[in-house]
């Protein structure tokens, strides 16, 4: 069986950097707000070159942290609204709603599966606040229209980066795009931990402090509270293994593009829609391969039938779920199709070329 994701050979990959990490931790006597997350924050700061980076609990609590701390600094209030793509994971929306802010969906490019640019203007009230971009399955959307539109309308723009760590846009990496930025680094991402974990990159002194105060139960010193704020702390294992495995991050992302290369040129099926990606370009670390076909449970099963693991991200759009049932009225046809027809090839740093020509020669016979 080609697995989609082989987390156990990733992992064993650094098997013995990674134990040594933890039995480092381990017998150090602190688990808590210490020197590996102190050492890992200034990692990723200096990787995303921004001047800060906060480790959190996960990675939506990352986008919760960002919005809440706006909220708590003025620059929003409840019912002030947030344009979000409308194809996305549902986390994203769920940052929003958490905070009493009100989602806006906009549809995203067919072609790129990212929010399509050109339809956020029109959804712009005297109420909106923020973009929050998506770079889904590791693509980045970014443009000099949308600095000009945030400027145009005094807009934070937030990223969800928990798909694209490493992916360079203009010579910029994700997550210093915008405003502030949050990460994910669930274990099967790019840059995972072994259980959950995450972050947040910003450029502002005043969203940094307030967020790292907010994700210690909104207490800057022991017992004195500030905020009314979450327990959302990144730990120091989690930390541990995360530096470890960050040296080897740019090399496992370059063979996630080498892997998508031989894809996109060598899948030649005609029922199967490629992404639409610039090969030479550095924007996508193809956290997902995702195409697309009118016959997405047929192909499934023919690749499950000759070994090969796939899966849907999505099937469901969150304005189709039952958790947002208010939103079911609307009429989101280009995220729906989207949604019926994406299947996600498997994708790792740790496929082989043999296993990458067996899913390329499948899939071009089925």
């Amino acid at each position: 069986m080609i697995k989609f994701l082989d987390l156990q050979k990733i992992n064993l990959s650094h098997q013995q950097e990674i134990e040594n990490a933890l039995l480092e931790t381990f017998r150090s006597g602190w688990y808590l707000l210490g020197e590996k997350i102190k050492t890992f924050e200034k990692e990723l700061a200096q990787y995303c070159n921004v001047p800060h980076a906060i480790g959190v609990a996960n990675g939506l609590d990352a986008l919760r942290l960002i919005l809440r701390a706006y909220i708590e600094l003025g620059v929003m209030k409840e019912g002030d609204e947030v344009v979000v793509p409308a194809n996305t994971y549902i986390a994203s929306l769920l940052a929003i709603t958490d905070n009493k802010l009100v989602p806006v969906l906009v549809e995203p490019d067919i072609n790129t599966y990212n929010i399509d640019v050109t339809k956020i203007e029109e959804k712009i009230t005297s109420k909106t606040r923020a973009i929050l971009l998506v770079h889904l399955y590791g693509s980045i959307v970014f443009s000099e229209d949308l600095t000009r539109l945030a400027d145009k309308y005094d807009l934070k723009i937030v990223e969800d980066n928990a798909q694209a760590i490493g992916a360079v846009w203009n010579n910029k990496k994700s997550g210093s795009l915008g405003d502030a930025a949050g990460f994910s680094f669930y274990p099967g991402k790019n840059l995972g931990a072994l259980g959950d974990a995450g972050a947040v990159t910003c450029k502002e002194q005043d969203v940094a402090d307030c967020i790292r105060t907010l994700a210690n139960y909104g207490s800057q010193k022991k017992y004195v509270n500030k905020y009314q704020g979450y327990n959302s702390r990144l730990d120091e294992i989690q930390a541990a293994v995360l530096s470890v495995k960050f040296k080897y991050l740019d090399s496992e992302n370059q063979r996630r593009q080498k892997i998508a290369q031989r894809y996109l040129t060598e899948i030649v099926n005609p029922k199967v829609i490629l992404p639409y990606h610039k090969i030479e370009e550095k924007s996508h670390v193809y956290h997902l391969f995702v195409v697309r076909t009118e016959h997405r449970d047929d192909l499934q099963r023919y690749l499950e039938e000759n070994s090969i693991q796939t899966l849907i991200h999505y099937p469901i759009p969150p304005h189709q779920q039952e958790a947002y049932s208010d939103l079911k009225i609307l009429q989101l046809p280009i995220t729906e199709k989207i949604h019926q027809e994406v299947l996600s090839l498997p994708m790792s740093p740790v496929m082989t070329d043999d296993e990458v020509s067996k899913v390329i020669q499948t899939i071009n016979s089925f």
